[in-house]
């Protein structure tokens, strides 16, 4: 199953003409997950490849304006459409104040929204896979999340249910899908007996805005994508610790302890471009990117290869606007 990272905002606090704030889309399959969603996040999926879908999970991670501000435009807009289809939205306590207040500037939907205020050590179960709540350090009510798949069952050994005399077709899927087989001689096989070590789910951590935190670390440990906010550089870690944020280099120092495959840093402040921040923590962590706006992490099982950065990867490709095209009157 096709998981990847859609990065829809990457800014700090205010969107700069490169950077739009806080949003990114993890796609599982045919899920699609947001998490935050700041000012102009509709726009900005209406400009990438991927569209303005029904979305039916929103995530916020705190209540800073840069986090959800864009949550009454996208609201209106699903009803403007006549969207039936209901809407969950999901974040720390106060939410459910948080959305009366919006309730107020969208007015009457279309479509039900269901309000679930969560807390750290929560767990949502989903079909393959469980969202987990853990705490961060931002001063301010505020949750991380982790994605994490269920583990998948092991390699189908074919040389081994040959020799154990397992006919091809459905016996041989049943054992896959775990489940026992009693052969036409009357032995008992068990799925263990055909299958490999059972292999694990990928894990995406996405930390919010938070100071370097113990919790980040023990949930992102070994994962396969850490997305954590690098707000500033070293040179104003002071500044990052009067705010409760972090410097490229703490987060790297993070993934480098967690042991993950990919660090990418976001929630960039606009004054910086990124590859200091980039070069700054690849000195702790070599395996870490600084995605742009649209720019795309494909996540796939680790015995497929390494997360990749796909750069520009939702971005569409530009059409021609009338005065771009040659002059052909005669």
């Amino acid at each position: 199953m096709d998981l990847d990272i859609v990065f829809l905002g990457t800014s700090a606090s205010v969107p700069t003409a490169s950077r739009a704030p806080a949003a990114l889309l993890v796609r599982r399959g045919g899920e699609r997950l947001l998490f935050d969603c700041a000012e102009g996040t509709q726009r900005q999926l209406m400009r990438s490849t991927v569209g303005l879908p029904d979305l039916e999970h929103v995530f916020v991670t705190h209540f800073h304006a840069d986090h959800y501000l864009g949550l009454p435009g996208m609201l209106k807009t699903f009803s403007l459409r006549q969207r039936e289809l209901p809407l969950t939205l999901y974040g720390p306590p106060g939410l459910r104040d948080l959305y009366a207040s919006l309730g107020r500037l969208v007015g009457r939907l279309s479509y039900p929204v269901e309000v679930e205020e969560l807390r750290a050590g929560d767990a949502l179960g989903r079909d393959g896979y469980r969202i987990l709540c853990f705490p961060v350090d931002h001063g301010v009510s505020a949750l991380g999340y982790a994605i994490v798949e269920d583990a998948r069952p092991g390699r189908f050994d074919v040389a081994t249910a040959d020799a154990l005399g397992v006919p091809p077709g459905r016996e041989r899927g049943a054992l896959q899908r775990g489940e026992s087989l009693t052969l036409p001689d009357g032995r008992v096989l068990g799925p263990e007996a055909v299958l490999g070590e059972p292999r694990p789910g990928r894990r995406i951590v996405i930390s919010g805005d938070t100071a370097p935190v113990e919790t980040v670390r023990v949930l992102a440990e070994g994962a396969d994508v850490l997305i954590h906010e690098a707000t500033f550089s070293e040179e104003e870690r002071e500044r990052a610790e009067d705010t409760l944020h972090s410097t490229a280099l703490q987060a790297a120092e993070v993934a480098r302890d967690a042991g993950v495959r990919l660090l990418a840093l976001t929630h960039v402040s606009p004054r910086y471009f990124g590859a200091e921040l980039a070069r700054e923590a690849r000195e702790a962590f070599p395996a870490t990117v600084v995605p742009r706006d649209f720019d795309v992490i494909e996540v796939p099982f680790a015995e497929r290869g390494e997360p990749q950065l796909v750069k520009a990867g939702a971005r569409p490709e530009r059409v021609p606007r009338p005065s771009d095209l040659p002059d052909t009157a005669a």
